[in-house]
């Protein structure tokens, strides 16, 4: 992987093949880069190194809206990404302004109005109805092989968090296929599937309001309509379909992610999956370690700077779109000793979480602690109930979604072996 003159080309297949090798390299070369990516004009700033990561994602002066810049001239370059994907015009809000996408006042009020349902008590609160979901899945996989062989991520890894999020949220069982066609269909980057799916979701959103309006129940979704009720300047019509295509599309393609991509880890590090397997009162740091090293968000959202930085004897000036590499920043050898070596007993110093898998200070991923307890549940249930579990193909045979900034499996096909 050759960059062009100064540039990294972030739609080079290599990168894309391996990003941990890849920027990797990167972040040794420079802790500061600059990067180019198809439908963004200029460059990109790359921040590499876990303590500049960590800093950027603590910083108010970079910051997630383009609109907090101060200043004419500042694009909102994923809105314009996210068009050139096949979004229609009137459907933009719905994916570009989402909670994730405010700083400030604006993201804690969005944020306050689904908290409560990611409270610690809270999320400890489901791990019954987690593990009741969990192994009724299982129970079901033994049917779903054919010639022997089970793809996990079609028949447990998806299923399990968007059963979750669903529940939490209010999404009706018959309704959940549809969700995971939409997904499918946005990370195709096929501009007729991404408008069509964009469409649908919000239409089939618009739906859901409108049958817990009329009959409320005891989910988010009725929690929501009900705090609009007594305050309509909290939330609009759009900012509650808003919230919900972020909920469960966010709520169940992460989780997705790492549990294919912790399964296909454990799998190919016996030893690490021996010790689990021996101790499962491990599986919160496996977990932790496991997000750490192979998470499959690369990157959160584009930072702008709102004035001009210096930084690594460089000036990002204002305006400038930057990116924190979470990748390059859980891999770095300055942090993590040894950071390449997959260690479900890597000490943390005490510390609860030392990577960024999950992001760092405002914008910190509201459902980590259920993605955590998902992920804790599933992988113990998973190798307890096929001892015997193996990949069906060698791992370099592995396919995955062939998009920068990600790492996410499309099919995991395993034997089961044995059940217990």
């Amino acid at each position: 992987m050759t960059p062009p003159t100064d540039r990294y080309d972030l739609m080079d297949p290599a990168l894309i093949k391996d990003p941990f090798s890849g920027f990797s390299r990167i972040r040794e070369e420079k802790p500061l880069a600059r990067a180019v990516l198809p439908g963004i004009p200029g460059t990109i700033w790359l921040v590499t190194r876990f303590d500049d990561v960590q800093a950027v994602l603590g910083d108010r002066r970079f910051v997630n809206d383009p609109a907090g810049v101060p200043g004419p001239g500042v694009k909102n370059l994923r809105a314009e990404a996210v068009k050139a994907a096949g979004v229609p015009e009137d459907h933009l809000e719905f994916v570009t302004r989402n909670v994730v996408d405010f700083d400030g006042a604006e993201h804690v009020r969005l944020r306050r109005l689904v908290s409560r349902a990611f409270t610690p008590r809270r999320i400890a609160e489901l791990r019954p109805r987690v593990e009741e979901i969990t192994r009724d899945l299982l129970d079901a996989l033994p049917d779903k092989a054919r010639n022997g062989v089970v793809d996990l991520e079609e028949h447990f890894n998806f299923l399990l968090p968007i059963t979750v999020i669903c529940e939490l949220v209010g999404v009706p069982e018959e309704d959940r296929p549809k969700w995971r066609e939409w997904s499918r269909a946005l990370v195709s980057m096929k501009s007729e599937r991404v408008g069509v799916a964009v469409k649908e979701a919000v239409a089939h959103v618009r739906t859901l309001i409108e049958a817990r309006r009329a009959e409320p129940r005891e989910d988010l979704l009725t929690a929501l309509i009900r705090a609009q009720d007594e305050d309509g300047d909290r939330l609009s019509d759009n900012e509650m379909v808003t919230m919900v295509l972020t909920l469960v599309m966010a709520g169940h393609e992460t989780t997705a992610g790492l549990l294919g991509n912790g399964t296909a880890a454990l799998l190919t590090h016996p030893d690490q999956l021996a010790l689990l397997r021996d101790d499962p009162a491990l599986a919160p740091q496996a977990v932790q370690e496991l997000m750490r090293w192979c998470s499959p968000i690369q990157a959160p959202r584009m930072r702008y700077a709102t004035e001009d930085v210096e930084f690594h004897g460089e000036t990002i000036r204002r305006g400038e779109p930057v990116i924190p590499m979470i990748v390059a920043a859980n891999h770095d050898p300055r942090r993590f000793a040894e950071p390449e070596r997959l260690d479900i007993k890597r000490s943390t110093d005490g510390r609860k979480e030392a990577h960024v898998g999950f992001g760092h200070a405002l914008h910190y991923c509201l459902g980590a602690a259920l993605a955590r307890e998902e992920a804790e549940v599933a992988l113990v249930a998973l190798f307890q109930r096929f001892p015997e579990l193996t990949l069906a193909v060698p791992p370099q045979r592995l396919r995955r979604v062939p998009l920068p900034l990600t790492w996410q499996l499309v099919q995991l096909p395993v034997r089961l072996g044995a059940v217990t």
